[in-house]
């Protein structure tokens, strides 16, 4: 026996956390024994034997500790088997906390596995140790499932789990794991107790729970496996790039919105940019970057460092983009794609910015000297401006050294935004005219070019002055060709007249020489065409020279001894056709000199001059300019000059030498510069040139000589070629080259510095010519879907700039296509590789397939004569027009029952079937129907609102419509849902006809309830059921709860705690009174039950909120500490809980009914008023006013419901008003007697005398409880209202002014059908009993019965069934009719019985209305018992009679003292009667009897007299009462009826004559019926007659009686008048009684019939139809008798049959058979016993042989 193991394993503690690969052999020491403890026995659980062999015994030691603090004592078995054995048993016993060793011996025989135990016994019980011996076998250990982090779809998350092998065997393993999953390792070999780490990497496809299951094989030749449960979720990630700073205006829709815009960026800078990626997932996004793949993108000037990265999971990353424009002017733009992992998101970032130089300007293009004296100097001021915030680097290319001119700051920076002034000296050397014209080379700028003259006298030459207009003449002659004459020759011929002088006064030749072309005009050219354009650097010039000098760039190379340089010849050539003088600008210090100085040039000849360089110093550089001006020589002096327009400027000559003195061995100065060279020349079109410039500048302390070897790079034209940079200074070259086609070249240029070849850089450039390309998306082809016929789709289509030039697009389609196809925007500029979205409409007009094309032509910005002008590209556009509809789901949606003022809402699912989107625009019609005006509809607003009235549906595909409901009022919503197809944007412009899409119908409902049913208990059980719902205003509250309610009644929605005072405010329009009726004080509470039934379609919540239910809660300074009396009147009602509710607050659903009890207490004498809200939640809000009346026990009271009667309007001119009833309640507890003042109503001085009021029971008693009736007749006399007050006095009580009301109306307008349907259909009726109070064993089917109008001398029944609810036990019941008049007229059958469980006892009520008009309405009151109480009320008291019997004649002797002679002593206890007996009956006294039994009930007192109700019972318990019989339970069953006169019934309700049957029994009808023997001779007469008996005092009531008593007296004791009575009825018939015809005949035995008494028996009625019927059987069977004799007998038989059939007696004996019938059809339908809707089965009978008799005359039919 085991006992309970305490611990659990620690293998998890044995597990250690490795790295990856790691495997480790854990120590077996470490590894802990599960133990157990039983009785405090500690020994381990299992022990194990690993490893052993066979042959071989192994031991083990078992370790039994006592860890309980009394010494132990326990023995043990062996085991069981003979492998397992250790020492033979003996006791042990241990002390506390010692410890016992017992060895066990494992001598296996096979290799296999064994287990057995060994027993330990205690006197508690027994326990063992399991002993187990293992093989060899292989066993890993790893967790049972792995929960991944949660990973984005093609991203990578990874964990780790140990692998540890448990088992004895050096064990392989191998992974299967299903995909998205794989180990690392996924294979290995582990040794016993060692592990290792396997990582789980999991890279999802799809954003799925994965919770798959990865298998591990492991094992040698039997492999074994083991499942790891892996889970992970993937999900996709959302990346969103948000770009910071300004918005770049250029963002187009649709496409390209992200774009990070650099603006303009100087060049050579770095401007850097971040944008932010955000993460919008709840997982980890890898993404990477990619670039547009162009290939003239090469030299990107956007760059990005990352590549590829990871935006964690919420949050994000910054990216830095970086943008370093290299060519001023040119605008950049990239694209950079950013790519989630599987490109499942892609967002293309824009990025775009311009490059900008600097902006540098000359103030003036030309400094003027003027003059000067030959050894003089003047300085001009020539100022600079940069505009542009980039710093320019300037030079103006001129040496200053060996020149007239020279400037103080050739070369420099110009900052941004800043002007400088140079100082330009002019320094002349000859006397002549001097002109230069300097070229100022800025960095990443075009050059400028200014002017620079002066000239220079001496006292023997005075040369022309030389002004700025003589320049402007210059370039003009020179473009004309005049310049290559000298001026004395152009004066020539200017004065012989074959040359002229234009307006600006510059010559040209006569018009009619030629007489087609305009003399030409000097126009600017380009700097940069100017600057190499010079006929030097290159082959052409602009113009042709007209002095040149050669060679213009010389190196002397090395001049090595100094002094054997060799001398450079120069070759001046004269271009023109006259003598000009060239003079040298001698420059003193300079190693270079020119000989001669001034030599005169030949026209049209050369000359030669030489250069000598004479160096001074050895290893040096040397580099200088030389400057020389020729001029025509005519020019020397002013006086040569005629004409000033012939003056012409003279020519600058310049030569650029360099040399060096370098020994050989010698090194040369080692250049220190900055070369800013551009790696491509800026783009242009094929066969046009383009230029770049290069800085160079010297940042070392020595003169820089460089040269451009020319020929090794012909391809690039460089300018300068040689020349020298100054320490400090910086050197500016403009580079062009002439790119032919659009391939890619390669220019290297070797720069040659310091004369040195090991000092050459070489300058690798690159050009190309960019051709017109423009890339269209989809091969040039924009599908468009099908499109509905005059709508319009668009499309974005983008194209491209494919090259680095900007270009000007420009869009042409069709004129008939126009109005189909139309793009925006259809012109525009694409800069440099950028792409555009461009938006096209197809706007079909037809149902057809469109082929469209479309022609789009691009241009360069500034047109190139050499290039094509434009070139075009073809655009197919693919498109259909069709037509489609749009149809509803659901036609017709009704939303049923829609609660008022609540918003419901639903969706229509809109479907498009067809190929094409279509645009629909939704309107709404409204149709109210219901009773309500129309005119208020008309202002109605719209109901139904549509969640967005326009939309798209795509092809073949659906869209849902919210709608929203809010109706407001309680009728009949319908809407008609049209739409139309929008074919414009502008709603204005559909002309589409609208289409039905579908109708909404709803229905305004509110919250309501009605009173279905109310009974009465307690006190008011004698209040009947009709009368209840008068006391509770049921009609008024019901007919109120059918209305809508007033906006006042909606200002608290729900059941709301609002108000701050006592009487909350009354928002109500209704003010309904509950009248609980009166009651005796102490009696039982008056309990009325009522049943709430929603009638309406929606749940109803309502509540009976009492006022301090609709008080807030507020602090008690708040309150007001002066009260009222009506509010003490409130708090004393509602503290005492003299009226509750319960429940008072419920909610019903539609159909649900539930009963609510109202109850009142009597524990205050007086009237209790409490004003009770009735809410209905969303609905009605009613005003209650519960009132009760509370009277002292022997207080005669009756309650008046209202001062207020109102009567049955009655027509004017009726021959006999009927009978109404006015109810008088007792709700005292004694008889009450009242009688009817009728002073006011005998007043008829104003009516003619006629009695209009009349009442017929002026006086009566009415028990206690009860309902009393006073009959009343309303005559009136026209059709107006009629008004009295009558006062009713009690006797012994209050009296009361009751006001009575009566209406007549005019039959010929109003029919009596309609005042007669008001009366008799009271909103109680028809219905059933559904409302049962505790306690209640029996219902009625029907608690009311309407006979509805009848006439007065017929006989109506009803059938109402008892139904016994109890399910165990019987019912007695018991019919009451309270008055005798009610007794007469109603008849019930049976009128008692016993109803058994579950059974149901149907009750015929029969009507037969005396002769007498009258409204019948009586209150049928049936008792019903418990069967078992009557039982044991009747068996108690039985008992109770048999103990009276018997202490009437038993007592018991008390007297202990007998034999003495004492006198009796009076005792406190005797009564005082005793005291004044005689001394005889004093000693009778002695004898005690029984306690008197006598029946004493204990009266109802009021709560809070305690003591003497103790009292009460203290005595009660000294008498023996008289057993009570058991309270009833009443059921009220109300009978309404109006009774007619025959003649009036039949004239106002002809169609329902035929329905009764009218009896004539006279001699039934009651004696007071018969007021007067005239009746029917003179029926109005009678009733006048009637009227004014029933009004007579009782004065003459009594005079009348006497007076009639004595005339009968006297004719029932003259004999005389008996004899004549008899002779009258034996006199014989008149004699023209011969003379009737059969239609009188017949009429006069109808009147025979109707005089046959009503004695005459029905047996003796139907004796003479009996004999007749054998006479006739006879005369059929006598064959010899004659036909005629036949017929005659025939004839006569059925005569008689015609007169018994007319009889009184013979048709009211048919109809009492008829109705027995019935009544008998009827109980058995309710037992079962026939199916009254059975379907009725036909048996087809074989023919009668009597049917072939012919008669020869069938008897006449009666109508």
């Amino acid at each position: 026996m085991l006992a309970q193991v305490h611990g659990e394993p620690q293998n998890s503690d044995s597990f250690r956390k490795l790295r990856c690969g790691c495997i480790r052999k854990l120590s077996a020491r470490k590894a802990k024994k599960k133990k157990g403890i039983f009785w405090g026995i500690e020994v381990a659980e299992t022990l194990r034997w690993h490893g052993w062999e066979l042959g071989k015994e192994t031991i083990k030691h078992l370790i039994l500790k006592n860890i309980h603090e009394k010494t132990q004592k326990l023995s043990y078995r062996c085991p069981s088997t003979r492998f397992f054995f250790t020492v033979f048993p003996q006791p042990i016993t241990l002390s506390p906390g010692m410890s016992l060793t017992l060895p066990i011996v494992f001598r296996p025989t096979e290799k296999r596995e064994y287990e057995d135990s060994i027993c330990f016994k205690k006197a508690e019980g027994e326990f063992s140790v399991t002993l187990r011996a293992t093989l060899p076998r292989p066993c890993l250990f790893f967790p049972a499932a792995v929960q991944l982090p949660i990973c984005a779809v093609h991203n990578v998350t990874e964990t780790t789990f140990p692998v540890r092998n448990v088992g004895d065997l050096v064990t392989a393993f191998a992974w299967e794991t299903p995909s998205p999953f794989h180990m690392v390792p996924d294979c290995g070999v582990l040794n016993p107790g060692a592990e290792c780490m396997v990582k789980v990497v999991f890279q999802p496809k799809a954003a799925v729970v994965y919770d798959v299951a990865a298998t591990c094989w492991f094992g040698g030749e039997e492999k074994r496996k083991r499942t790891i449960q892996l889970k992970a979720l993937a999900k996709y990630p959302y990346l969103r790039v948000s770009v910071t700073g300004e918005e770049y205006e250029g963002v187009q829709p649709g496409k390209f919105q992200d774009v990070l815009c650099f603006g303009s960026v100087p060049v050579g800078t770095t401007v850097e940019k971040c944008v932010e990626i955000f993460n919008m997932s709840v997982v980890d996004a890898p993404f990477r970057i990619e670039r547009a793949k162009d290939p003239l993108l090469q030299d990107h000037v956007f760059s990005c460092d990352v590549s590829h990265g990871v935006v964690p999971a919420r949050g994000k990353l910054v990216l830095c983009i970086r943008f370093q424009p290299q060519t001023a002017g040119e605008h950049n733009t990239d694209y950079f794609t950013i790519l989630s992992a599987g490109c499942l998101l892609q967002t293309v970032l824009k990025v775009v910015g311009s490059c900008k130089g600097p902006l540098m300007s000359l103030h003036q293009h030309s400094v003027d000297f003027d003059w000067i004296n030959l050894g003089q100097s003047l300085v001009q001021m020539l100022k600079i401006s940069n505009t542009s915030n980039v710093p320019a680097y300037y030079q103006f290319d001129i040496d200053g050294r060996g020149s007239v001119f020279s400037l103080d700051r050739p070369c420099g920076v110009l900052e941004g935004t800043t002007t400088l002034a140079l100082k330009v000296t002019f320094r002349p050397t000859h006397p002549i005219s001097y002109h230069r014209r300097v070229v100022c080379l800025v960095h990443h700028q075009e050059p400028m070019y200014v002017d620079f003259f002066g000239t220079c006298h001496s006292d023997t030459a005075k040369p022309a002055i030389l002004q700025a207009r003589h320049l402007s003449w210059y370039r003009t002659n020179m473009v004309r060709g005049l310049t290559f004459y000298p001026p004395d020759i152009l004066s020539v011929m200017l004065r012989d007249g074959k040359l002229q002088m234009d307006e600006k006064g510059a010559l040209m030749l006569p018009p009619e020489i030629p007489q087609d072309k305009p003399p030409k005009e000097y126009f600017e050219a380009n700097s940069m065409t100017e600057y190499f354009y010079d006929g030097v650097s290159s082959d052409q010039a602009l113009f042709p020279p007209h002095v040149s000098v050669s060679p213009r760039e010389y190196d002397f190379g090395c001049c090595v001894p100094l002094h054997k340089a060799e001398p450079l010849p120069l070759r001046v050539t004269n271009h023109t056709k006259g003598n000009i003088t060239v003079a040298w600008t001698p420059s003193h210090g300079s190693a270079f000199q020119v000989s001669p100085e001034i030599c005169d040039v030949p026209p049209l000849k050369s000359s030669v001059f030489w250069v000598l360089f004479q160096p001074t110093q050895l290893n040096s550089l040397y580099a200088a300019e030389l400057e020389g001006f020729a001029f025509y020589k005519v020019l020397r002096h002013y006086s040569n000059i005629e004409e000033d327009a012939t003056i012409c400027p003279s020519w600058c000559l310049t030569v650029r030498l360099r040399a060096h003195t370098y020994e050989a061995e010698r090194e040369h100065f080692i250049p220190q510069y900055i070369l800013d060279v551009p790696k491509r020349f800026p783009p242009v079109a094929p066969n046009t040139d383009t230029y770049c410039s290069m800085l160079l500048l010297n940042t070392g302390t020595s003169l820089i000589t460089f040269s451009v070897n020319q020929a090794a790079c012909p391809s690039v034209l460089v300018k300068p070629c040689s020349g020298c940079v100054v320490p400090g200074g910086h050197q500016i070259f403009f580079l062009s080259t002439h790119p032919v086609n659009t391939v890619l070249q390669q220019h290297v240029l070797p720069l040659q510095l310091n004369s040195c070849p090991g000092y050459t850089k070489e300058i690798a450039l690159q050009s190309c010519g960019e051709s017109l390309l423009l890339l269209l998306e989809g091969d040039g082809n924009l599908y468009f879907k099908p499109v509905y016929i005059g709508t319009s789709s668009t499309r974005m289509y983008t194209i491209k700039n494919g090259t680095r030039l900007p270009m000007v697009f420009t869009w042409k389609i069709r004129q008939s296509d126009s109005k189909i196809l139309s793009v925006s925007p259809t012109a525009g500029i694409l800069q440099p590789c950028e792409a555009m979205a461009q938006a096209w409409t197809f706007t079909p007009d037809k149902e057809t397939k469109y082929l469209l094309r479309a022609m789009v032509f691009v241009r360069r910005q500034s047109p190139d004569p050499v290039s094509p002008k434009n070139v075009h590209y073809a655009l197919r556009i693919v498109g259909e027009g069709v037509l489609g509809t749009i149809r509803a789901q659901k036609e017709h949606l009704d939303l049923g029952n829609v609660q008022v003022g609540d918003l419901q809402s639903c969706s229509i699912v809109l479907l498009n079937d067809g190929i094409c989107s279509l645009k629909y625009i939704l309107s709404v019609e409204q149709l109210i129907t219901g009773p309500c005006d129309t005119k208020e509809l008309h202002s109605d607003p719209l109901a139904l609102a549509l969640e967005h009235s326009r939309g798209t549906i795509p092809a073949r595909s659906k869209a849902s419509v919210r709608i929203t409901v809010r109706l407001t009022r309680r009728l009949h919503y319908t809407w008609s849902i049209k739409y139309v197809i929008c074919t414009s944007t502008d709603l204005a412009s559909t002309k589409e006809e609208q289409q039905p899409l579908c109708c909404i119908v709803a229905k305004g409902v509110y919250p309501t309830f009605r009173i279905a049913d109310a009974c009465s208990a307690g006190s008011a059980s004698g209040i009947s059921k009709l009368h209840l719902w008068k006391l509770f205003s049921l009609d008024t509250l019901n007919e109120y709860l059918e209305r809508d309610p007033a906006p006042s009644e909606l200002t608290y929605r729900v059941p709301t705690r609002h108000s701050t005072c006592l009487i909350p405010p009354v928002y109500t329009p209704l003010l309904l009174d509950f009248n609980f009726g009166a009651a005796p004080i102490g009696s039982e509470p008056t309990l009325v039950m009522l049943l709430l039934e929603n009638n309406g379609v929606v749940p109803v919540e309502w509540a009976f909120l009492f006022p301090s239910d609709q008080k807030m809660d507020m602090e008690c300074w708040a309150e007001d500490a002066e009260f009222s009396s009506h509010e003490l009147h409130q708090m004393r009602i509602q503290d005492n809980q003299l009226f509750s509710v319960s429940p008072k607050s419920g909610k019903l659903l539609p159909g649900q009914e539930e009963s609510v009890q109202l109850s009142h207490r009597h524990d205050f004498i007086g009237t209790d008023h409490l004003p009770v809200l009735l809410k209905v939640s969303y609905g009605h809000e009613i005003l209650l006013n519960f009132s009760g009346v509370t009277v002292e026990q022997d207080q005669r009271y009756i309650h008046f419901a209202s001062t207020k009667h109102r009567f049955s309007p009655i027509a004017i001119g009726t021959s006999h008003p009927p009978i109404q009833i006015y109810e008088l309640y007792n709700g005292g507890s004694t008889p009450v007697m009242f009688e009817v003042q009728l002073d006011n109503v005998r007043i008829q001085e104003k009516n003619f005398q006629h009695p209009v009021f009349v009442c017929l029971t002026p006086r009566g008693e009415i028990p206690p409880g009860t309902t009393g009736h006073t009959e009343w007749i309303f005559s009136p006399l026209e059709a107006r209202t009629y008004l009295v007050d009558v006062p009713i006095h009690i006797l012994g009580g209050e009296s009361a002014l009751i006001t009575f009301q009566g209406v007549g109306y005019d039959p010929n307008t109003t029919q009596e059908t309609a005042t007669s349907r008001e009366v008799l259909c009271p909103s109680i009726f028809p219905g059933s009993t559904k409302l049962t109070v505790p306690g209640q064993a029996a219902t009625l089917s029907h608690h009311m019965i309407c006979f509805g109008n009848i006439p007065d001398s017929t006989k109506a029944s009803r059938l109402v069934f008892l139904n016994n609810i109890s399910e165990s036990k019987a019912v007695v019941f018991a019919w009451r009719i309270n008055t005798c008049k009610d007794k007469r007229v109603l008849q019930i059958a049976p009128e008692s019985g016993v109803v058994q469980p579950g059974e149901s006892i149907p009750c015929f009520i029969t009507l037969q209305p005396s002769w007498s008009a009258s409204f019948c309405s009586t209150d049928l009151v049936c008792e019903v018992y418990i069967q078992e109480s009557l039982v044991q009320y009747e068996r108690d008291l039985q008992e109770w009679e048999k103990e009276k019997e018997r202490q009437a004649v038993e007592f018991t002797i008390t007297e202990k003292d007998l034999g003495t002679k004492k006198k009796p002593k009076s005792h406190a206890g005797r009564s005082s009667d005793s005291e004044n007996l005689p001394e005889s009956s004093a000693v009778i006294r002695k004898y005690k009897t029984l306690p008197p039994i006598k029946n004493h009930p204990t009266p109802n007192l009021p709560a809070g007299h305690c003591q003497r109700r103790l009292l009460l019972e203290k005595e009660a318990s000294r008498v023996w009462v008289k057993p009570e019989p058991p309270k009833p339970i009443l059921l009220h069953l109300g009978v309404t009826a109006r009774s007619y006169s025959t003649e009036d019934f039949f004239s106002n309700f002809t169609s329902e004559s035929p329905k009764y049957f009218l009896s004539r029994p006279f001699s039934n009808q009651p004696l007071e019926s018969k007021v007067d023997g005239s009746r029917d001779r003179d029926k109005m007469d009678m009733e006048a007659t009637w009227l004014s008996l029933a009004a007579a005092s009782k004065q003459e009531w009594q005079t009348v009686s006497d007076m009639l008593t004595g005339v009968i007296r006297g004719l029932l004791e003259d004999t005389q008048f008996h004899d004549a009575v008899r002779r009258t009825l034996n006199e014989p018939i008149p004699y023209f009684s011969q003379f009737r015809c059969a239609e009188s005949a017949e009429l006069q035995d109808r009147r025979q019939c109707s005089t046959v008494p009503s004695s005459i028996s029905a047996s003796q009625d139907l004796c003479p139809e009996k004999d007749g019927e054998r006479k006739e059987m006879r005369q059929e069977t006598s064959p010899n008798k004659d036909l005629l004799e036949s017929w005659e007998i025939f004839h006569q038989l059925r005569e008689q049959k015609e007169m018994l059939s007319r009889q009184a007696a013979f048709e009211t004996l048919v109809e009492l058979v008829l109705e027995n019938t019935l009544q008998n059809i009827l109980i058995e339908a309710s037992r079962g016993e026939v199916v009254l809707t059975a379907r009725p089965r036909v048996i087809a009978l074989p023919p009668s042989p009597s049917r072939r008799i012919i008669n020869p005359a069938p008897p006449p039919s009666r109508a």
